[in-house]
């Protein structure tokens, strides 16, 4: 056999080995094995924050007793007596397609209370908001058996880059993790690096950023963002590949055309230099 012959089959070996290669930055959780047994960080739920918004049901084996205390029951006399809030209003400051009947926060972290007037909620959980507004409802014998339901209206989060489905989020539960974003924005692309996933958070009127990698279990739950909060904004960063692609000159190198090419020209080149 020939050198440059021999040659040319080794370049070509060596693309079709490299071509084969699987990437080690896809898969998720690398070190689930090694990290059994790890103590996980405390659960960090919603607190609330000024403009948050909650909807707030009080309910008593006396239904009369407190639909004062309740919201819907504004919406309910306007209707008794042949008025309807406008489609664009809502208690509490919403807007949008339909009257959302709920309380927004303060720039004090108040809301205000049928009854009861100012109740401070700012840094609290949703069950906290509800024990305190029992505890008062009962201390003032307003209602003797109150049971109170809060729930959140716009606790948003924002998922960006490359997933599938980059958009707002809805918070629906008191524990939200970032694996909860990502599989409601329908899991990162291929294109998404794993190793490379941002959190950009206000915290203290500063903006923080941290960054997670979802291929290294134990850096992902010990991370102070592994437990999002509302408004935080997950940023996927795109891979190199994608980044060639958004070039002028594309993805060219990783088009089999050109490295046949390439190839045919390092061997006509190896021919002559053997000659």
């Amino acid at each position: 056999m020939k050198p440059y012959i021999h040659t040319t089959l080794l370049l070509m070996l060596a693309c079709w080995l490299g071509s084969c290669t699987t990437p080690k930055n896809v898969a998720y959780f690398q070190d689930a094995e090694a990290i059994r047994g790890m103590t996980l960080q405390n659960e960090q739920p919603f607190r609330l924050r000024p403009k948050d918004k909650i909807n707030i049901v009080v309910s008593s084996t006396d239904p009369m007793l407190v639909n004062q205390f309740n919201l819907t029951s504004v919406s309910q006399n306007l209707h008794a007596l042949g008025t309807t809030l406008a489609p664009e209003t809502s208690i509490g400051g919403n807007t949008g397609g339909s009257a959302i009947l709920a309380y927004t926060v303060d720039e004090q972290g108040d809301i205000d209370f049928p009854v009861l007037g100012k109740v401070s909620v700012q840094g609290k959980t949703r069950q906290e908001v509800a024990a305190h507004i029992r505890s008062r409802l009962i201390a003032r014998e307003l209602v003797l058996d109150p049971i109170v339901t809060v729930e959140y209206v716009n606790l948003m989060i924002n998922v960006l880059g490359e997933v599938n489905r980059p958009g707002r989020i809805n918070a629906q539960k008191d524990y939200f993790t970032i694996l909860d974003a990502l599989a409601e924005a329908g899991d990162l692309t291929i294109n998404g690096q794993r190793e490379n996933v941002m959190v950009f958070r206000e915290v203290a009127g500063e903006d923080q950023t941290y960054v997670i990698n979802l291929c290294d279990r134990q850096n992902m739950l010990s991370s102070p963002a592994y437990y999002l909060q509302q408004n935080d904004v997950v940023y996927v960063t795109p891979n190199s590949k994608k980044q060639r692609e958004a070039k002028t000159a594309g993805n060219t190198f990783n088009q089999p055309a050109i490295w046949v090419s390439l190839v045919s020209l390092i061997s006509t080149m190896a021919a002559l230099w053997l000659k």
